[in-house]
């Protein structure tokens, strides 16, 4: 295909009233003579925190393989681990077990018991919390803030830190700690957390409606229309310029927006009823199903990192304590209860139905990266995605042996298709440090890092 030496620009957007809705990464933003180096693609990061640690951190459930498989290295089965849904995605899927997170412990006496209020500041930092209930708090700057510090100016918006459940409840938690540290995940800096937002319609706003002020929003939605209509003669006029191939991304882009859009409506239509809801309590636009929430969120994210809004997402899947149930795992139980399973075989069983249903919403959001075009790639292959948590075993609240799994090959960085068990007592920040590195980051040291970790090794012994 030819492609002009003159170009449209990376930055171009399609524009309403209030309305800016960002392009996908087209042929035509690409001239012929600097391909190579102006296709280049850029890095996206996604760091997914799940409370609550795994049942396979327990000792039955390491014997059982329940969270990672029992070899080590490549070709490995995953088939009776939490990790099996994954099967799909092994090429691009790097397991890391059998890593702790010293700082999520307490220290000294008066912070015994606080585990599940500060555990959560402790995932992205690596950081030990102070223990406070007032202003003063102070962890460390996350990881993937780092990364938006650096590049993520580059972008309309640096990142987005986004979560599923309640997190906005103000002032102090239990045993001294600041319901900050259980709310969110992400720390531009060491005092200064950054909220999470739960409600997909907000992050739709966000997305597309640049420039539009709240009234402009209600008035849209009251008029039961789409962005897209605010946009037509923008989007009319930018495919009279575009070749074949370009016109068809475009449209099937567009089409995901709209799609959502959809799909936020009818929350809303549903929460509106008056009908009794399951989350009484929750937004309008939040789903009272926690699958079709998740997927929202995932949809949201990877049409921002195929149109270069963000490329910096944090995304907390739970909160320290909720009792919430999971009834599509297969156990009734809450998922707070089942983390406390007196390390009864049955329990601990139960318990890792759970983790398997969580890592079952992991592919849908894969999938979707995987099938958008980046660059000669793809987004999956452009793209550094974290899933884990800074709890080990939930019934002790310890932090060894933490669930730790990587996805995507991080820009050529990551190869994948491995399973690496670190040495026993392995700080989670080494596997870390390798990653802020990954990131193009300039760092030798992350949190209580003590070396920097191989995340391309190969091992070949069975646990």
């Amino acid at each position: 295909m030819f492609i002009s030496n003159t170009h449209m620009s990376r930055r171009q957007v399609l524009k309403g009233v209030g309305v800016t809705v960002a392009l996908p990464l087209l042929d035509a933003m690409v001239p012929a003579r600097g391909w190579a180096q102006s296709a280049r693609p850029k890095v996206r990061l996604a760091a997914i925190e799940m409370v609550h640690g795994s049942a396979g951190a327990t000792k039955i459930g390491a014997e059982k393989n329940m969270w990672s498989p029992a070899q080590v290295g490549r070709n490995v089965d995953l088939t009776p681990s939490s990790l099996s849904p994954l099967e799909g995605f092994r090429d691009h899927l790097t397991i890391v077990s059998n890593t702790d997170v010293r700082n999520a412990e307490a220290f000294e006496a008066p912070e015994i018991g606080g585990d599940h209020f500060r555990s959560s500041a402790v995932f992205l930092t690596q950081m030990h919390p102070r223990q406070t209930q007032g202003s003063d708090v102070r962890v460390g700057t996350s990881l993937d803030q780092y990364y938006a510090q650096k590049f993520g100016q580059d972008t309309a918006i640096p990142s987005l830190q986004l979560c599923i459940e309640n997190v906005d409840q103000a002032g102090g938690c239990s045993y001294g700690y600041s319901c900050v540290y259980t709310d969110s995940i992400s720390w531009a800096s060491p005092n200064q957390p950054l909220p999470m937002v739960r409600d997909p319609r907000t992050v739709f706003d966000m997305l597309f409606g640049v420039g539009a002020t709240p009234q402009d929003r209600a008035d849209r939605r009251r008029e039961d229309r789409s962005i897209l209509d605010w946009i037509t003669e923008d989007m009319t006029r930018l495919r009279n310029t575009l070749g074949a191939s370009d016109r068809a991304r475009l449209s099937a882009y567009l089409e995901d927006i709209r799609e959502i859009e959809r799909r936020i409506q009818r929350v809303e239509a549903q929460n509106t009823t008056g009908e009794p809801r399951e989350l009484p309590g929750a937004p309008v636009g939040v789903p009272d199903s926690f699958e079709e929430h998740i997927k929202l969120m995932f949809d949201l994210q990877a049409v921002a990192f195929a149109s270069d809004i963000t490329r910096v997402f944090a995304f907390k899947l739970g909160r320290d304590a909720s009792n919430r149930v999971f009834a599509d795992s297969g156990t009734s139980t809450g998922f707070h209860s089942a983390s406390h399973h007196g390390e009864r075989e049955d329990r601990v069983t139960a318990f890792a139905r759970i983790n398997r249903y969580h890592i079952s919403m992991m592919p849908y959001f894969l999938d979707k990266l995987r099938r958008t075009p980046d660059g000669d790639g793809t987004l999956l292959d452009n793209t550094l995605v974290i899933y884990g948590s800074p709890m080990g075993n939930s019934n002790v609240h310890n932090h060894k042996r933490c669930p730790l799994i990587l996805a995507g090959h991080a820009g050529g960085q990551l190869k994948g298709g491995v399973h690496i068990k670190a040495a026993d007592s392995t700080p989670m920040a080494n596997a870390m440090v390798s990653m802020v590195q990954m990131l193009g980051l300039e760092m030798d040291k992350f949190g209580d890092s003590t070396a920097a970790m191989d995340l391309n090794q190969v091992q070949s012994t069975t646990l």
